[in-house]
């Protein structure tokens, strides 16, 4: 168990950080979904450049934020995004992008408290509601469903040679979801 980390938002120093999680939490959830060649072939260097472009700039792309879980002597443990809603999806005017956490990081409500937080981040926005996509066979997406998400649709997607199948959940009120900051971990 690790000791209580703290959620902010992220800064371009945390790039390196980012990118480690970025890395390792695909490696160790994504095997038997994604190609082996693929997994192994990720970049912590090229995940790191990409995340550093992304929080260079003076403030985030339109309504866009990525947070981040520091534990202990400021190693980052996981990263969040969201923003406006990329897919179209009627009825949901934000999205959780990306939420990944260390293996050892998992279970300790660290996913709860990052969903608050991008909850909390699209309400102050003015967004009442989101939406998610995760991998139809990832056993992590019914961590959305404990916190309230309905499932909503699901595609065909080609990724990495692939051929998957994600799955959207969605909330049509942040505000319960926003709420979890100050609840007790459900899980998450």
């Amino acid at each position: 168990m690790l000791a209580a980390s703290l959620i902010r938002p992220a800064t371009a120093a945390d790039a390196a950080g980012i990118a480690n999680v970025h890395v390792e939490s695909w490696r160790s959830t994504y095997p038997g979904m994604l190609p082996d060649r693929y997994l192994v072939g990720l970049s912590t260097a090229t995940h790191e450049r990409r995340w550093r472009g992304l929080l260079s700039g003076s403030a985030p792309p339109r309504g866009r934020r990525t947070f981040v879980a520091q534990g202990p002597g400021g190693r980052i443990l996981g990263f969040a995004s969201c923003g406006p809603q990329r897919t179209g999806l009627p009825g949901f005017g934000g999205e959780f992008y990306a939420l990944y956490l260390l293996d050892q990081a998992q279970g300790q409500g660290l996913g709860r408290r990052f969903l608050a937080a991008m909850a909390q981040h699209l309400l102050a926005g003015d967004t009442q509601s989101a939406v998610v996509w995760v991998l139809r066979d990832n056993p992590s997406r019914y961590f959305y469903e404990r916190l309230g998400g309905d499932l909503l649709a699901e595609q065909p997607i080609s990724f990495a040679g692939a051929k998957l199948t994600e799955v959207a959940y969605g909330w049509t009120d942040l505000v319960p979801l926003a709420r979890l900051a100050a609840d007790p971990p459900v899980g998450g």
